[in-house]
């Protein structure tokens, strides 16, 4: 079966709470906060889901304006799942529903930078942050 991408602005807590926990990134995400994770969700403005039938393998969760600035807080994809050219299809769904004006942003987890370099995204030498200071979960 093809894997199928599309908007799924409605993808509840529980479910992207298993995608985290499939994909690696629960490490790095507040999954034992399920109303935290359920506000992310609430707030967040486009979400990509990529499926195999009904099974959810990936997931791009974004904030953008639509016209301007698209920030991509999370990528994940099902460790089963991986290096067959879902999260690079997630991005380029994101990118492309965020708008052709809009630029793609997203901070990447220290084990995924050599990701991001494969697939050709350039790297910013002018990003700045304040970085949480508390748990994530």
């Amino acid at each position: 079966m093809a894997i199928a991408y599309r908007r799924e602005d409605d993808l509840g807590a529980a479910a992207f709470i298993d995608i985290l926990e499939r994909s690696g990134l629960a490490e790095r995400r507040p999954v034992g906060n399920p109303e935290r994770i359920a506000k992310m969700l609430r707030h967040a403005n486009l979400i990509v889901s990529a499926r195999d039938g009904d099974r959810l393998v990936g997931v791009s969760r974004a904030l953008s304006d639509f016209a301007y600035c698209c920030y991509l807080s999370d990528l994940a994809v099902d460790r089963d799942y991986q290096g067959q050219g879902i999260g690079t299809r997630l991005i380029a769904e994101t990118h492309a529903a965020a708008g052709p004006d809009s630029m793609c942003l997203l901070l990447s987890a220290p084990d995924a930078l050599g990701f991001y370099r494969a697939i050709g995204m350039p790297k910013s030498e002018v990003a700045f942050m304040y970085p949480r200071t508390e748990p994530t979960s």
